[in-house]
């Protein structure tokens, strides 16, 4: 079959990319099988299924869309490359659309072999025969769970005839989050693009949010850019939170009346090439800071700025976490939210009443993405490749120890920036932030 002939009506992923991670992981594994499945279609309500959103594990070595898929590698000398998915089905694509099938599926997406998902319960006991260790995603899924345990019982049935059952159960996750930490060219150039994306919509956002709008009609100008620059989904479900729904951290309602003055905290991201963007921006809507709203944004903003610049190659992932809240506590101190030496605030974490969580974390395929933060106990080292979210904020709820002109102010900055050789690249560069680019787009 010649991809010529058949015109493929859903886009492709750089294929090279997707075979190059395989071979990488088979060299590392070395031994055993790696058995890994795409996520399942769920139903969202009676026989309505929620749009399908494929494994990132999965989709990471393969670029395969489908559901109903699994990969299948045997390694050793000779590793075999093998894909399990739907058959083609002309009359299910004229209700759900198109389908590769095994075939055509071997072919473009550069497997040794492809079959019938409808083989998978047959072939996998025959893969598993005399082959030592099994890499699968262990406790994720209590339904694969009981599938592999169901073709060990299938192997070791079979004893007598000379044969030997897997004897070891291993994680593969471990071993692809470490892989998924490290971004590839294909990865980051993506990541650009969802971060441009991005960018674009909160600066819509910030021109088009007016008093007298819903929360949810300025999240619809946000979904608006997204997708007409070709990001069909949000990363995670947006925040829009006005006033004082800002200092609620997962605020979700998005249903509350905007009004004049108001700081309006937006965390929205798109999904593109199923990778993720992750940005906040907080400003006032149709007005200037007011004095308190300035004070405590430009703090956030001076703890922003000043982690960025700590996230640099050797750099401890939680050296820059520790940089945003040496510089939050110190700014509550001056702006007496917080009383004593700066040693004392930070020792007894008199901060967390306005600051409570941490400055960040990785992204990519997922918005909270894959890979360990600690190994044996002490930060990863960051290196060129990586990319997490710096994200300081302050949330200012009614107190007793808190003046009134500061209560209901919450304000979070947010960009995603991608470690390199020399220091490190912000890839929501061109979303305002600054007090006069933002003032300029919301007082028009």
């Amino acid at each position: 079959m010649k991809r010529e002939l058949l015109p493929i009506p859903v886009p492709l992923p750089n294929i090279k990319a997707h075979a190059k991670r395989r071979a990488k992981l088979a060299k590392t594994l070395a031994e055993g099988l790696v058995l890994l499945p795409t996520s399942h279609e769920l139903i969202r309500n009676n026989d309505a299924h929620y749009d399908f959103r494929w494994d990132s594990h999965f989709y990471y070595l393969t670029g395969f869309r489908e559901p109903e898929a699994v990969l299948a590698i045997t390694l050793g000398k000779k590793p075999r490359q093998i894909l399990f998915c739907r058959e083609k089905d002309m009359e299910r694509e004229i209700w759900d659309g198109f389908r590769f099938g095994p075939s055509f599926a071997k072919e473009i997406f550069d497997f040794d072999e492809a079959y019938p998902i409808s083989e998978l319960e047959a072939m996998i006991p025959e893969l598993m025969t005399n082959c030592r260790a099994v890499h699968t995603p262990i406790g994720a899924d209590a339904q694969w769970d009981q599938s592999i345990t169901r073709w060990i019982r299938a192997v070791r049935a079979k004893a007598r005839s000379g044969v030997a059952a897997p004897v070891e159960l291993k994680d593969v996750r471990h071993v692809l989050g470490a892989m998924r930490l490290v971004k590839d060219e294909v990865e980051i150039d993506l990541m650009a693009k969802a971060g441009k994306i991005s960018s674009g919509a909160h600066s819509r956002a910030m021109r088009m949010a007016k008093p007298g709008m819903f929360e949810y009609q300025v999240e619809a100008e946000i979904l608006h850019e997204f997708i007409t620059n070709g990001a069909r989904q949000a990363a995670y479900g947006s925040i829009v939170a006005a006033g004082s729904n800002a200092c609620v951290l997962h605020y979700r309602e998005n249903s509350a009346l905007i009004k004049k003055g108001d700081l309006l905290l937006i965390d929205a991201g798109c999904e593109f090439g199923s990778y993720a963007a992750d940005i906040t921006r907080t400003f006032p809507v149709a007005a200037k800071f007011s004095g308190p709203q300035r004070d405590i944004y430009e703090l956030v903003l001076e703890a922003q700025l000043a982690c960025i610049k700590a996230v640099k190659p050797g750099a401890v992932f939680g050296r820059y976490h520790e940089v945003a809240n040496e510089v939050l506590a110190q700014g509550l101190i001056d702006l007496k939210l917080c009383k004593g030496s700066l040693d004392k605030v930070l020792e007894t974490e008199s901060y967390k009443q306005f600051y409570m969580h941490r400055a960040g974390h990785w992204l990519g395929l997922d918005v909270h993405d894959a890979g360990d933060y600690k190994e044996q106990g002490k930060w990863v080292k960051l290196e060129a490749g990586m990319v997490l979210t710096v994200e300081p904020g302050l949330y200012i709820r009614p107190a007793d120890n808190v003046p009134k002109h500061f209560w209901d102010i919450g304000v979070r900055i947010e960009d995603d920036v991608l470690v390199t050789k020399n220091g490190n690249r912000v890839l929501t560069a061109s979303c305002p932030k600054s007090v006069s680019d933002i003032q300029a787009l919301t007082s028009t």
